[in-house]
């Protein structure tokens, strides 16, 4: 079931001391799919760029009131890319989206801080965060998920950043589009090519 985790590759020492760290979680801990797990569990997110990598697409997240990517809790669902691909639907608006690769892009474990939610409170907590890179059509009408963001957009990578309010989560962004860049050096990614 968490093949994906297991057979990534990390790409630094922080991804590799998360993978570890979210490995021996998981070994422990039958419910770590579910948010009954009140101290750790599975989320799935997703970098959504256009098709030439230049643009992200962001949410500006209610509870954080900060521009971010998208995604949500896995809530016993075992596929990862399938709930980073729904949730991107269902967060933005857009439905012509895919993987650009079925491969895990990113591992992070993220603390998040208590807050309310639906009226309920939720305890200071862990997401196991694997992410994927997906494309989408940055013609694709948007649309807001009020109960989850307040507003949906199309960011130059370059310059997302300086519209993120969440400083730790600067440090998660930085790393994504630092990759993107290679991804784009080493394909001669340009202005009207995609990647196939």
């Amino acid at each position: 079931m968490y093949e994906a985790i297991r057979n990534y590759r990390p790409n630094n020492e922080q991804e590799e001391a998360d993978r570890r760290a979210i490995l021996a979680f998981l070994d422990r801990n039958p419910d770590a799919l579910l948010r009954t797990n009140e101290i750790a569990h599975l989320t799935s997110s997703a970098i959504v760029v256009n098709a030439t990598m230049t643009k992200v697409l962001f949410a500006f997240h209610n509870i954080y009131q900060s521009w971010s990517w998208v995604g949500g809790h896995n809530d016993g669902d075992p596929d990862f890319l399938a709930v980073a691909l729904r949730e991107a639907k269902e967060e933005t608006g857009v439905e012509n989206i895919r993987p650009y690769s079925d491969d895990v892009f990113m591992l992070d474990v993220i603390y998040v801080q208590h807050h309310v939610k639906r009226g309920r409170f939720v305890s200071d907590h862990l997401h196991l965060n694997v992410t994927y890179l997906l494309i989408a059509d940055e013609t694709d009408n948007l649309r807001i998920k009020h109960d989850e963001n307040a507003g949906v957009r199309w960011f130059p990578i370059d310059a997302v950043l300086d519209h993120v309010g969440e400083e730790r989560m600067k440090p998660v962004y930085g790393k994504a589009f630092d990759a993107i860049r290679r991804i784009r050096a080493s394909e001669g990614v340009k202005e009207g090519n995609s990647h196939d």
